[in-house]
């Protein structure tokens, strides 16, 4: 039975790597995605339509990638391992709407690929663990460029973007994403549905970009640095943080109390909202 088509086994996939000598690899994160009825049902949870470009982060055994080949009119697919893609290649496993590219796309040009598309770009990718902070923030990058992006994470992850104020998962990567995006889970995946099977539980995200943001045009990178600084020392409080990652914090009392926030708040306890006030308020302060 060819690889990637319905009812791919470990067994298939086990002898698809041996004649290409390759492993599934732990520093790459790779536990490839092996069942093509998900794969479709994936698709059509990320909203692919026809006339849609997707960029897919992350090809692995090419299963999600023959799915969105076949809603989507063209699929740029990047991989990072060069024996997966060599394999791929050997095999001819893609269809010809694919191409295939050997980049890691933290380095890549996202926002080069993105713009040669000349049609709606949607993102679909499989992010392991290591990567799944770093492509994110990446991603927010480009939210008034992609029509949306749909991503499968680590349960733990995914709940950091889903978290509420006064949670443990409540961070900086989630207000950013509060503050420019939509977030909804579309599916929670057991470790079953890939191979190797992880011993954690992944969830299917998808990101839509808000109407209306509430960050500014170039505000991002500012109010990022105020919330990494913010959440930096979690069990201190607000004004403590900020001073100790070397913030002006001269006046900051007057500040919190305008904006109604307790001066003995920590970042945590703060909506996405408070958070933004504040980082505007701090640039307003004379240097």
């Amino acid at each position: 039975m060819e690889l990637g088509r319905s009812g791919v086994n470990a067994g298939q996939i086990r002898a698809f790597l041996e004649r290409h000598s390759l492993l599934a690899r732990r520093d790459l994160g790779q536990n490839f995605l092996c069942d093509a009825a998900l794969a479709e049902r994936l698709v059509g949870l990320a909203g692919v339509e026809p006339g849609d470009t997707v960029l897919e982060v992350g090809t692995g055994l090419g299963i999600l990638t023959r799915a969105l080949a076949g809603r989507a009119a063209r699929v740029v697919t990047l991989e990072v391992d060069a024996g997966l893609v060599r394999a791929l290649r050997a095999e001819s496993l893609l269809p010809s709407n694919v191409e295939l590219l050997h980049a890691d796309a933290l380095a890549a040009d996202l926002p080069g690929l993105v713009a040669a598309a000349g049609t709606p770009v949607r993102v679909v990718a499989n992010l392991p663990y290591v990567i799944s902070g770093p492509l994110l923030r990446k991603l927010l990058d480009l939210h008034t460029a992609l029509v949306d992006w749909s991503v499968m994470l680590q349960a733990e992850v995914g709940a950091r973007l889903l978290a509420e104020s006064n949670t443990k998962a409540y961070g900086s990567l989630t207000v950013l994403h509060r503050l420019l995006v939509d977030v909804k889970r579309e599916m929670k995946l057991s470790g079953g549905c890939f191979f190797p099977a992880p011993k954690v539980h992944s969830v299917f995200l998808r990101m839509r970009p808000l109407a209306r943001p509430a960050l500014a045009a170039g505000e991002l990178p500012e109010v990022e640095r105020f919330l990494r600084a913010a959440f930096g020392q979690r069990r201190k409080t607000l004004a403590n943080a900020l001073r100790g990652a070397g913030f002006d914090t001269d006046g900051l009392v007057q500040q919190l109390d305008a904006l109604g926030i307790d001066p003995r708040a920590r970042a945590e306890s703060l909506a996405p909202v408070e958070l933004l006030a504040l980082s505007r308020e701090l640039r307003k302060a004379p240097p």
